[in-house]
């Protein structure tokens, strides 16, 4: 059973839209296009087991742009992972995906994009960061996934999305927030 909600999303049982909340206004005043009060800017799901969040990668992997950055937050073991590794598998990506916790990043390819997870829980500094020449990634054409962001805060840049994860006592609940323009029209096509 497929049920309508605001701004055209969709909710059905193992993947349910449980609100939808006005974005706060920004401060400082956005950019041209970017940062606006919008309806869509903020979505919440309940994801009720594994494959409700392989689900959820699904319909996102559909949406990446080259470029795009997004934000994954949550303690250990909430379902950063899980949810990169379903979005790969959604762009066709038939190989091993795993944690970057010991590596820092795992390189991806596929459906003609080239994708990086970042896992930030072990980096320490700057320069750490420096040394492993992570910001040539950021060409924008790469997409990245980065688990833990505040630990290179002022290195890397704004996330079009950031998807935070809850573990429940029954699931998870997924706050996801669009920060830019791309991000907007990313969750308002979920």
């Amino acid at each position: 059973m497929i049920a309508e909600s605001p701004c055209g999303h969709s909710k059905d049982a193992t993947l349910m839209i449980k609100s939808i909340k006005p974005a706060p206004l920004p401060n400082p005043p956005p950019q041209a296009g970017e940062g606006t009060n919008d309806r869509c800017a903020n979505l919440s799901f309940l994801l009720t087991d594994e494959n409700a969040t392989i689900a959820l990668a699904q319909r996102i992997a559909a949406r990446l742009k080259p470029g795009m950055v997004i934000y994954l937050r949550g303690d250990l073991g909430a379902g950063k992972t899980t949810l990169v590794r379903g979005m790969l598998n959604a762009l066709g990506y038939g190989g091993r995906v795993k944690s970057p916790t010991y590596t820092l990043v795992e390189p991806y390819h596929a459906a003609g994009l080239d994708l990086r997870h970042f896992d930030l829980y072990r980096l320490r500094d700057e320069d750490e960061w420096e040394a492993a020449g992570f910001r040539d990634e950021f060409d924008g054409q790469n997409i990245f996934f980065i688990e833990w962001p505040e630990n290179a805060q002022g290195l890397i840049p704004q996330a079009d999305m950031e998807i935070a994860f809850e573990i429940l006592e029954q699931g998870r609940n997924v706050e996801i927030h669009a920060n830019t323009e791309t991000g907007k029209q990313c969750l308002k096509q979920l």
